[in-house]
């Protein structure tokens, strides 16, 4: 009976235990999730403070495997300081993440064909090394922005082994390329995956994190849904306290609404080597200027005579553009027409060789034309002074051979005049610009138009108001 007695006796008090145990829970139940947790990564360095807006970028675009000798980071960081003397105020860095190797386009592979997206290239060098010239370039005053590529990986990334699901399959549950292309080296990732989008996202913070840059170029934007990049801007600008540049090489309106800065100007390149190459009329320009903005009064469009794509593609600007003037020529109306420019190392020194960015082609520096570079500072040092050609107002007096156009704010009026055409021409200065005096806002001097302007070849005149 002892022995009964004491089972009783402790079922009784575990009985007891359950049930205060139980009402001490009903009383103090679990926390809620913290809606704000620490972060998963902490972060490297401090803000940039002196990041430019996005109105005054300068955008230097650097092909790492080409841009030094090394072809490394450290090739890179060791020559900030001629990107910083050309005027340029953002470093945009191809992409530096390990390169798939299965079913690889050209020597190397492409730098668009992601094995892993939070890792560095050995080739490249180290996340010390991509920290390093984060800290040189904002010693210096310039932001730094990564590519990324987020509609499609490598066919060797860990992804594809390990979350198949987050790739779009054929009808037989096979993985695709990129419907419409024949980008062969490359996997379609699915955005009805929230996981994938998920880990996408992480990845972006990642690089915010630990190595601190200051926003992205997200390639082929326009074929990742726009919820994505809505979701993805979103999270990544909350991270610093700074504000973060985003880039869409795209040119769709609601990338603007996603909280992209800009879209890719296609549009206007194209019909830039139209109207040089073809003899298309330069009033073109001022009508895809016009398509190009459509409706926004927040983005701004990035133009450029070179890219790591056109260059290998189409051909340097000099090919393009009718030699060194041309391109200088054609890069004055796409620098200064209600633009944010972008320049493609080497074009800055009239280097005439297409750059293969699926190899290793080093850029020869010793061939350098510094009358070109100097015209180039003159062009850059202007621009970053001028509120007009920044964020002004465009008016447009362009005929059949001459670009000509006004930028204008409450207090600054900026004229261009460009012959875009190989041979002497006359332009018949329209109301407005006839009978008017001007100082050259590259040398100086005092410009008084009568009602004509007589122009050079490719000769072009950026004037200020007196």
């Amino acid at each position: 009976m002892k022995s009964n007695t004491n089972i009783v006796f402790l079922l009784l008090l575990a009985l007891a235990f359950i049930s205060c145990s139980s009402s001490e829970d009903n009383q103090n139940p679990d926390p809620k999730p913290n809606p704000n947790p620490d972060p998963v990564y902490q972060q490297y360095g401090e803000p940039f403070a002196n990041m430019p807006k996005s109105t005054d970028a300068i955008i230097y675009q650097v092909n790492i495997r080409a841009f030094s000798s090394e072809g490394t980071l450290k090739g890179v960081e060791k020559k900030l300081d001629s990107i910083k003397k050309l005027g340029a105020n953002v470093v945009y860095l191809m992409p530096i993440y390990p390169v798939g190797q299965v079913k690889k386009s050209g020597k190397l592979g492409s730098p668009y064909s992601v094995k892993d997206y939070k890792a560095v290239n050995t080739d490249f060098g180290t996340l010390e090394d991509l920290r390093s010239l984060v800290n040189e370039s904002h010693k210096r005053n310039m932001a730094v922005i990564l590519d990324w590529v987020a509609n499609h990986t490598s066919w060797d990334n860990k992804w594809i082994t390990e979350h198949s699901d987050w790739y779009q399959k054929d009808a037989s549950g096979n993985i695709i390329i990129p419907p419409g292309t024949n980008y062969n080296d490359v996997a379609q990732l699915n955005f009805t995956n929230t996981q994938m989008k998920t880990a996408m996202i992480d990845a972006m913070s990642y690089w915010v994190y630990n190595a601190n840059i200051d926003g992205f170029r997200c390639d082929y934007a326009d074929f990742v849904p726009t919820a994505f990049w809505t979701q993805a801007i979103s999270t990544v600008r909350k991270i610093k306290n700074q504000n973060l540049l985003m880039m869409a090489e795209g040119t769709r309106a609601d990338n603007f609404t996603a909280g992209f800065d800009y879209n890719f100007g296609f549009g206007f390149y194209d019909s830039l080597k139209k109207v040089v190459a073809n003899g298309q009329p330069a009033s073109n320009l001022q009508s895809q200027n016009t398509k190009e903005y459509g409706t926004t009064s927040t983005g701004r469009i990035v133009r450029y005579t070179s890219n790591h794509d056109v260059n290998l593609s189409d051909g340097t600007p000099l090919e393009l553009f009718g030699g060194k003037k041309g391109s200088l020529a054609a890069f004055v109306v796409a620098f200064s027409m209600n633009s944010i420019p972008m320049i493609y190392n080497g074009q800055e020194v009239g280097y005439n060789k297409r750059i293969d960015y699926f190899d290793r082609t080093p850029i020869d520096w010793s061939t350098a034309d510094y009358a070109m570079l100097k015209e180039y500072k003159k062009l850059i040092a202007f621009r970053n002074t001028s509120d007009a050609l920044r964020k002004g107002k465009l008016t447009g007096y362009s005929n059949t051979d001459v670009s000509a156009f006004i930028m204008q704010t409450d207090t600054e009026k900026v004229l261009v005049v460009v012959n875009l055409r190989n041979s002497a021409v006359t332009y018949g200065a329209a109301t407005g610009i006839a009978d008017t005096t001007w100082k050259n806002a590259l040398t100086g001097e005092s410009v008084a138009i009568t009602n004509q302007i007589k122009l050079e070849a490719y000769q072009y005149l950026i004037l200020k108001k007196q």
